[in-house]
């Protein structure tokens, strides 16, 4: 299969050349034209015992290798002269990437069960398909629940992204709802970033209500530094199940949904970005597919073939047959005429 596969790399720089193999088929019937005149014939009654018993010589009967050396050898300078080459495509690939820092919300209330298996898993593993569709921009991570924490540097390593993404978890930082913080962090790893756009995707299912920096400072602080922000309520409408521990285990309750869509609208409009609600797993797949589509990255892939000449074996091949067929016809059949 290997072999198979690197035929498709094998090309004729002049394949004209292959009508010549219509030589071969022309050689054959001048040669058998040829034994058929020069055979005498002679009709006899009966054949002497003797006759029987004689036998051809080992040169009469090798003599045919002479011309097969010679089929060889045309075969051979007909596929040297049609150039054979190997070609090995490369390629180079410019881009203007786009800076992309996904804020997400890891507070208790993210492990509400109206997504499934819970909000946080769901963002985690929609976050990573994202990332799956950017294979040229460069993407950081900022955490945020009661408190913010840049997880993962804005860089190009995908694949240290997605195992950052997949071991974030609710309980990791102080519980609450920080949004100002979760903006501010994700707009400060942004601020000197030199790609053509800055963009921050700013998930939570909640309301700001604790954090050091208020929403609308880090609002301002996005526009100052030209981020585009697209903001994600995650959570139905109306009530959700959450899991809390009692004094009998684990146990779900239901609880309203409260989400600061006032607050997410206006951080999304005034920065140029857009507003999602997502209030199941599709929706919010598709909310990354949005956004996906919205910011577009210009790509250019540049082609380059490099070509290896493999005619030398081939024309070798047919010098060494020519040689060996007019050794073998001077020397070993020489007596044959």
């Amino acid at each position: 299969m290997n072999a198979l596969a690197e035929l498709r790399y094998i090309s004729f720089a002049h394949p004209l050349y292959f009508g010549l193999l219509l030589l071969i088929p022309l050689m054959i019937w001048w040669v058998w034209q040829g034994r058929k005149k020069d055979s005498p014939s002679m009709r006899l009654t009966a054949i002497p015992q003797p006759l029987l018993k004689v036998r051809r010589s080992w040169k009469v009967r090798f003599r045919p290798v002479l011309f097969l050396l010679r089929l060889v050898c045309v075969f051979l300078l007909v596929i040297a002269l049609a150039r054979p080459q190997s070609s090995n495509v490369t390629e180079s690939i410019d881009s203007d990437g786009i800076d992309i820092v996904l804020s997400i919300d890891v507070s208790g209330s993210m492990l509400a069960e109206d997504l499934k298996p819970n909000r946080i898993e769901a963002a985690k593993k929609v976050a990573i398909e994202f990332v799956n569709q950017r294979p040229t921009d460069r993407i950081g991570l900022v955490v945020f629940s009661g408190e913010s924490f840049s997880q993962v540097p804005i860089t190009i390593d995908h694949s240290v992204l997605k195992e950052q993404l997949s071991q974030i978890k609710s309980g990791m930082l102080v519980d609450g709802t920080a949004i100002g913080m979760g903006l501010a962090t994700g707009v400060d790893r942004l601020r000197n970033a030199k790609g053509k756009s800055r963009v921050l995707i700013l998930l939570t299912d909640g309301v700001n209500n604790t954090g050091l920096v208020d929403p609308s400072t880090a609002l301002e602080i996005a526009k100052a530094y030209k981020v585009r922000v697209y903001t994600v309520g995650v959570g139905t409408r109306g009530e959700a199940p959450y899991p809390v521990q009692t004094p009998m285990g684990m146990q779900k309750q239901m609880a309203p949904v409260q989400i600061d869509e006032e607050l997410l609208q206006k951080i999304a409009q005034e920065t140029g970005g857009k507003y999602f609600r997502a209030t199941n797993n599709n929706s919010l797949s598709a909310v990354y597919d949005e956004i996906d589509k919205l910011e577009k990255t210009k790509i250019e892939v540049s082609s380059y073939k490099h070509y290896a000449e493999l005619f030398f074996p081939f024309a070798l091949g047919a010098i060494i047959c020519l040689a060996l067929e007019m050794l073998l016809r001077y020397t070993v059949f020489r007596s044959i005429t």
